[in-house]
C-alpha cells in the first residue's frame, strides 16, 4: 500500500552530507518526495512509496548516512498525495 511518512530527523545531521546521500538512497527505491535542512538543525525528510519500503528507509535513515549521528527520528503517516514526481533537495 501506497503511504506517505514526513520524518524529521534530529542528530548531528547537516553539513554531513543527510540530504545528498538521503535523496539518492530515496531515487534508488523510487520514492518521490523532498529533504531539506531545517532552521533548528535537524532535516525535514517527506516521502511517498510502498509502506513495507518506507520502513526499510527509516531503518537505513538511522545508519546509512556516513558521519551523520542520528539520535531521534520522529515519523507521521499520512495517505499519499501524488504531488511529488521526483525526489528532490529543497533549500
Amino acid at each position: 500500500m501506497t503511504k506517505r511518512v514526513t520524518l524529521i530527523i534530529h542528530g548531528i545531521v547537516q553539513g554531513m552530507g543527510y540530504r545528498y546521500t538521503s535523496r539518492n538512497e530515496a531515487q534508488k527505491r523510487n520514492f518521490t518526495g523532498y529533504v531539506q535542512n531545517t532552521d533548528d538543525g535537524t532535516v525535514l525528510l517527506v516521502a511517498e512509496g510502498e509502506e513495507k519500503d518506507l520502513k526499510a528507509f527509516i531503518t537505513w535513515c538511522y545508519n546509512g548516512v556516513g558521519p551523520a549521528l542520528v539520535t531521534a527520528i520522529e515519523e507521521q503517516w499520512s495517505a499519499p498525495t501524488g504531488e511529488f514526481s521526483d525526489f528532490m533537495i529543497r533549500s
